[in-house]
């Protein structure tokens, strides 16, 4: 997640409701400055730029999540391999150290991969992703990452009639791609979770945990150096092509060229139009005491969403805040992402209206951090990861915002393409997964990107605040019509 917003054009609150009308918030305390992770564990000492042209085996492109998991894979696996990690500013800049502290399951274009390829390969594909989970939790313990992990499961509210009935027919879904282990629950049983207003149900996975995306960045690069990993900061690379990953300073050649670059894609020579960098927006609160916690219950911490069309997550903190995040400014023109994470006091206002809809018992808490960033959006909604043989190009990403889990996945998937590739393996379980080798078109020129992205999102509120002041039992016709619009 990523993005400096200008205007906020998107009336009401991110789950597309009419915010009542109370006292204006007082404004953050922090606005921007990267993400409130950063600001409450620190930022980086800097690491060297690259001082030059080099050689090495493997280049990635990328120090977030999916770059650095890509070059702890590949080194546990071939040590001798010399693998070097180029990142245009301090790893974890982007979406790695901005998103919400999901660490779970879901996987963006499941449904779609179940149609191309059959439910059975979709099922494959689900429970690599459970799996992914306790993955990543093995491989923090295991380097003595303290990244504030709790692992207190999924919960996903229904507020509204239409929503609950979406909520049911997810849990069932998800139940028919082997999630044995959903716990569906009506509105007492949520509350004994969470006393969040108007709850009508839930639905519970424990394929979730809570933690700090920082401490777990700064741990797995600390881990991929303690290796033999190189890794070069302030060395940003503008283009890609076979062999050769060119920067400012110089140009890197190997025989495998990795792009990990996610929501900054588009800032790649020739890949503009690749993935769409979409905004989202997050706060964070001031602590809550004790009896403000009694209020509220969440004694699971469970990772908290929501079943409207603009939808929003949340967890509750190490430290007792509740972060929050969802939609603002969806998109910005041409493609553009931001510098320091600032986001527009319209979106912090809507965010922080949201956050009294759902606990009207804390009418007084404050907002202490605003932050923003940027996802990687295929113009399909579907993750994916590719190698390409005959030029030794390969990229994973397109997460849809679920990459802190995905993001393992795809780099292990990388890892046995490019051991597959030079010999070292035959095929195995995860590059036989039906998301591998996923083609998609490009997204639309500018100004048609634009105004769909922006159409879409307008189309969702509105259908929020249908199924809000209606209380309809159905979707809203609206929100079909903003999914054929998305091309979901």
């Amino acid at each position: 997640m990523s993005s400096t917003e200008n205007a906020d054009n998107t009336p009401g609150t991110p789950d597309g409701s009419r915010a009542p009308a109370p006292a204006p918030a007082p404004a953050p305390t922090t606005n921007g400055d990267i993400s409130f992770w950063y600001a409450q564990d620190g930022r980086p000492s800097p690491r060297t730029p690259l001082p030059g042209d080099a050689n090495a085996d493997v280049v990635i492109v990328g120090g977030g999540y999916t770059g650095l998991w890509t070059a702890y894979y590949l080194k546990k696996t071939a040590p001798f391999l010399r693998i070097t990690v180029l990142e245009q500013r301090f790893c974890g800049y982007g979406a790695s150290g901005r998103n919400g502290g999901w660490l779970y399951n879901g996987i963006a274009g499941r449904d779609r991969y179940a149609r191309l390829h059959g439910h059975e390969a979709a099922v494959r594909l689900q429970q690599a992703m459970n799996a992914t989970v306790t993955e990543v939790l093995r491989v923090a313990a295991q380097e003595g990452i303290e990244a504030d992990v709790h692992r207190g499961g999924v919960l996903e509210v229904a507020r509204t009639p239409a929503q609950l009935a979406r909520l049911k027919t997810f849990h069932e879904t998800e139940l028919s791609y082997g999630e044995e282990d959903r716990e569906l629950y009506g509105p007492r049983e949520t509350a004994e979770r969470i006393r969040i207003a108007d709850a009508t149900g839930s639905t519970w996975t424990p394929h979730g945990a809570r933690l700090h995306p920082v401490k777990l960045l700064k741990g797995l690069a600390t881990a991929v150096e303690a290796l033999g990993v190189t890794i070069h900061e302030s060395t940003p690379v503008t283009e890609i092509r076979p062999r050769h990953a060119v920067t400012p300073h110089g140009t890197v050649r190997a025989p495998y060229v990795l792009r990990c670059t996610e929501g900054f894609t588009a800032a790649l020579k020739g890949h503009r139009r690749t993935w769409l960098p979409m905004n989202s927006s997050m706060i964070a609160t001031e602590p809550l005491t004790p009896a403000q916690w009694e209020s509220v219950g969440w004694e699971g911490r469970e990772t908290l969403g929501d079943m409207a069309h603009a939808y929003m997550y949340a967890q509750r903190t190490a430290d007792d805040r509740i972060a929050l995040g969802g939609r603002g400014v969806p998109y910005r023109y041409g493609s553009r992402t931001d510098d320091d994470g600032r986001t527009h006091p319209s979106t912090v206002r809507a965010l922080h209206d949201l956050l009294r809809r759902l606990f009207p018992q804390l009418p007084d808490l404050a907002v202490a951090h605003a932050w923003s960033g940027v996802l990687g959006v295929p113009r399909d909604w579907c993750a994916s990861v590719t190698l390409d043989r005959s030029t030794g190009l390969g990229w994973a990403g397109g997460y849809v915002g679920s990459g802190v889990a995905t993001s393992n996945l795809a780099a292990r998937t990388l890892r046995d393409l490019v051991q597959q590739d030079s010999g070292q393996s035959g095929a195995t379980d995860l590059t036989t997964l039906p998301w591998v080798e996923h083609k998609v078109r490009k997204w639309e020129p500018e100004p048609f990107r634009w105004l769909g992205v922006h159409a879409m999102y307008a189309t969702y509120r509105a259908a929020d605040r249908h199924e809000l002041t209606t209380h309809a039992a159905r979707s809203s016709r609206m929100a079909r019509i903003a999914d054929r619009v998305a091309g979901r």
